[in-house]
């Protein structure tokens, strides 16, 4: 027929070529591969950094930046002493109003709402800036919640909609799973049950932040040696709180490793058990910072 070609006619070069060109393509991208993996064995396979808790059975993941305000909520709750299921109503609202993080703009409903609780000036919840300091956020947030009568007993939809009279209450719900996972390890009522796998950190890490934020958070003052922050804990709850949120806050302070009981986290992302017995401690949660 006038106008086909046939692989082997002149239309078999330009195919050949093509051909060629993607065999070479992929020789080039195996060879950096391998490359990559021969150097950094862990770290070129890391597609997406993530923290992940599990809870009944089921996993969930936060970025870094989420997890990073997540171990905060958990620990103001028990720097505050307050239960449990405040952290996880807490976290829960945070995730439905603002994806856990934190947001410098509103919307058509609220559009001065601000913070990780897109909280509002307008409505007494504070100036804009205090409003973006994340502390005063969640205090702010605690301080409305323990006004609620019997919010311990209460569904996450009744509970949160009491504070926020938000005009969208049943989405709260929706959070609960995942806000009790992530509540329970930065509340420290589950052992190595936080995990975060990060690419290597491209610089130092910052041991004196990590400090101020720890005291800001749960009131617990560390001490800097070297490359590394000793944080006293006075019981294994504390521990793991401390410990779970260090590895949140991996990230945030270029933190390399962490070792509370026994137990060290790395950035592969996995927790690792000691096997010289005379080396665990549980006093102290050892944070190490990439120098």
């Amino acid at each position: 027929m006038k106008g086909s070609r046939s692989a082997s006619g002149r239309g078999g070069k330009p195919r050949a070529a093509l051909l060629l060109a993607s065999l070479l393509t992929f020789a080039i991208l195996a060879g950096v591969g391998v490359w990559g993996f021969t150097t950094r064995p862990w770290q070129s396979v890391v597609v997406r950094e993530e923290c992940t808790a599990t809870a009944n059975g089921a996993s969930y993941t936060l970025t870094p930046e989420q997890a990073h305000f997540a171990a905060k909520i958990g620990a103001i709750s028990l720097k505050r002493g307050l239960p449990i299921r405040a952290a996880t109503i807490a976290t829960a609202t945070a995730m439905q109003e603002s994806s856990l993080k934190n947001l410098d703009y509103g919307d058509t409903v609220g559009p001065d709402s601000r913070g990780l609780f897109q909280q509002r000036p307008s409505q007494g919840w504070g100036t804009e800036e205090q409003i973006m300091n994340p502390a005063y956020a969640i205090n702010a947030f605690y301080s409305a919640l323990v006004k609620v009568s019997g919010y311990e007993s209460m569904s996450i939809t009744a509970a949160a909609q009491a504070v926020q009279r938000s005009a969208l209450p049943d989405a709260y719900a929706t959070r609960e799973p995942q806000a009790r996972a992530f509540a329970a390890a930065f509340r420290g009522q589950t052992e190595q049950n936080l995990t975060c796998r990060l690419r290597e950190a491209e610089s130092a890490g910052d041991p004196s932040a990590a400090v101020a934020a720890l005291e800001e958070d749960f009131g617990v003052k560390g001490t800097v040696s070297s490359s590394s922050v000793s944080a006293p804990v006075s019981s294994a709850q504390s521990g793991w709180a401390v410990a779970h949120w260090a590895v949140a806050n991996a990230a945030e302070y270029g933190i390399d490793s962490v070792t509370y009981a026994g137990r060290t986290w790395t950035r592969s992302g996995a927790w690792s058990t000691t096997a010289n017995a005379s080396a665990v401690v549980t006093d102290t949660v050892v944070i190490a910072f990439h120098s």
